[in-house]
């Protein structure tokens, strides 16, 4: 379903990857720990829903990256492309819901993409294809309708049903949503790292005993590296 004539455009940027919050400074000067302590502070929870956020816009990314690699090799699995297009749709809604992240993010964000383009148009013909395709009420990649099958005479002699098909989504709408994704990963990517040095201040406030008295956190090691993914 395309809409790249009901909007303006957001810029038609090939989507790249956005940094990854991992790779801050404190990550990269952290030594490996002895073990994690869960940290349930109001300061944590909305780092927590940062990297949530974050990880919402790189699944974005990733979706048209690989729906542009479908489109532009001419080879389109539907079922696919329209796997990865309702993906790409409720993870970059999720980053703008109220009331679920604390820290998501907001309309007044767009603008601080620093992108040109009508963006605000664009956002809200994103949200318009989500609750689209994420309805419970109708199918969203086709309608039927019922007809009567006439002989010559105008006798009714059957039933038809017939179908009309919606258009897999183009390449235009794809670039564009993709080069959205990448903006607003990088300025989620900077209000991580802010949030991590609060949270880390915080943490170096208390002693020893204090923070020996936090929940264990089990994580797995980071494939390759034998960290855990902290910072």
């Amino acid at each position: 379903m395309s809409s790249s004539n009901s909007t303006g455009s957001a810029g038609s940027v090939e989507p790249t990857q956005a940094a990854d919050p991992a790779q801050s400074a404190d990550a990269a000067q952290a030594a490996e720990p002895a073990e994690i302590r869960r940290v349930d502070t109001p300061a944590a929870r909305a780092l927590a829903d940062l990297a949530g956020a974050f990880e919402d816009m790189q699944v974005v990314l990733a979706c048209c990256e690989r729906l542009l690699a479908q489109l532009q090799a001419g080879q389109v699995d539907t079922v696919a492309a329209e796997s990865l297009w309702t993906t790409a749709l409720l993870s970059y809604a999720r980053c703008f819901a109220p009331g679920t992240r604390s820290t998501g993010l907001t309309e007044a964000d767009l603008a601080k993409t620093g992108m040109a383009g009508e963006l605000d148009g664009w956002h809200h013909a994103l949200m318009r294809m989500r609750e689209h395709f994420a309805t419970p009420a109708a199918n969203p990649r086709e309608t039927f309708s019922v007809g009567a099958a006439l002989d010559a005479q105008g006798a009714a002699v059957g039933v038809a049903v017939t179908s009309a098909r919606r258009p897999v989504v183009d390449d235009l709408t794809v670039r564009q949503t993709g080069a959205l994704a990448v903006a607003l990963a990088r300025l989620l990517d900077g209000r991580i790292a802010e949030q991590q040095k609060v949270v880390r201040t915080a943490l170096e406030t208390l002693s020893s005993k204090q923070l020996a008295q936090l929940p264990l956190l089990e994580v797995a090691a980071r494939e390759g590296t034998g960290a855990a993914g902290t910072d």
